[in-house]
């Protein structure tokens, strides 16, 4: 028999346990795991659960206003900034403190939690406080990619539900259950990097073979002289400005819905589209990174492909190859440092293209 959860691909431990605690709730669960791994899928299904009289049919009235996201009782939080702030989190608390307008939960949904210790006014506090004194008919549901230890009293406070990075093979099968073709599937699944999210826009994406066979062909391009260092760095610069335009119009589908959904419900405009906009450009930026980190990916395979070649040539004991071989072993094993240096550059928030630019000319000059 399906419900709400048989979509959670690859998830096999996390949904038995939704399962379980659907029937017996508590008042707050913290879903975390890795970018991308179904996460936010996970609570919105674990939400109609709650809400569902049998559990999670998946087709009933209460689970179709959940899964189309138009349960009042049903509330995402957004936050103003980077980090959660108190006041942000003081809303929070008193829209939990409301009783539900139907016969379920008020449903308290806060995404990336570990926010609420970063910055220089942790709110984490004020998070702790609704947890520990939750009205009877609400339950929270927090998300988080990383648990450090700055959260244990928050952790303490929930059941926590653990996700994983999904497969290349788990990927491939949700984007075909959504209609993809098995070549697009496959291709987008493994550019993915086990990010559904970025999986789901990606094999919207005409361009990824394009992309893929750029990157691949750095090393062929690369003759050595700083101008043709700096043009492989600007089509590169341009194929990920390219790249956006899927995730755009995805983010332009969302507003369109939200808008339609907010005007069916008698209001003259959407009064979150602010909080809205912002959190695509946060998916924006983080998805300009991810592009970045799958092209240095795919660059770093090929060098490590050039450097076993060169490792066969050895072998072989030519001795009017041994030379050229060593070389590309040593040329090989440095550009896979450079790489490994640029990724970790990428998490200072540096200019993608600077970036792109200094790679490209100290890999002309190995």
């Amino acid at each position: 028999m399906s419900d709400v959860f048989d979509s959670l691909v690859g998830q096999d431990r996390a949904v038995a346990a939704l399962r379980r605690h659907v029937r017996h709730p508590v008042h707050a669960y913290l879903f975390s795991g890795p970018a991308g791994s179904n996460v936010h899928d996970a609570v919105t299904a674990f939400a109609a659960a709650l809400q569902c009289p049998a559990f999670g049919c998946g087709v009933c009235e209460s689970c179709r206003r959940v899964l189309e996201r138009v349960d009042p009782d049903v509330h995402v939080a957004e936050r103003a900034g980077v980090a959660w702030r108190v006041d942000d989190l003081r809303e929070v608390d008193r829209i939990s403190r409301r009783r539900p307008l139907g016969p379920g939960y008020q449903i308290m949904i806060i995404n990336e939690i570990e926010l609420t210790v970063s910055g220089t006014s942790p709110s984490a506090p004020a998070l702790l406080k609704s947890l520990e004194e939750p009205p009877s008919r609400t339950v929270f549901l927090l998300t988080a990619e990383e648990v450090g230890d700055a959260l244990d009293t928050v952790v303490s406070r929930c059941v926590e539900v653990k996700f994983r990075a999904m497969s290349d093979a788990d990927l491939e099968e949700v984007l075909r259950q959504g209609g993809a073709s098995a070549d697009a599937a496959r291709t987008a699944a493994r550019s993915a990097g086990g990010n559904l999210a970025r999986a789901r826009v990606l094999v919207r994406d005409p361009g990824l073979g394009e992309r893929l066979d750029a990157w691949r062909s750095v090393p062929e391009r690369l003759t050595g002289t700083a101008a043709a260092a700096a043009q492989i760095a600007v089509e590169l610069s341009g194929a990920i400005d390219g790249a956006m335009a899927p995730l755009e119009a995805v983010h332009a589908e969302e507003l369109a819905r939200r808008t339609r959904e907010a005007k069916e419900v008698g209001l003259r405009s959407l009064g979150s589209r602010k909080e809205l906009e912002a959190h695509f450009k946060r998916e924006q930026r983080r998805f300009r990174s991810d592009e970045v980190r799958f092209g240095l990916s795919v660059l770093t395979e090929v060098y490590r492909e050039r450097m076993m070649a060169a490792l066969g040539d050895l072998e072989s004991r030519g001795e009017s190859t041994e030379g050229r071989a060593h070389h590309r072993v040593a040329a090989s094993l440095s550009a896979i440092d450079l790489l490994v240096e640029t990724n970790e550059r990428l998490s200072t928030n540096i200019d993608e293209s600077l970036l792109l630019v200094d790679l490209m000319l100290a890999l002309a000059r190995l």
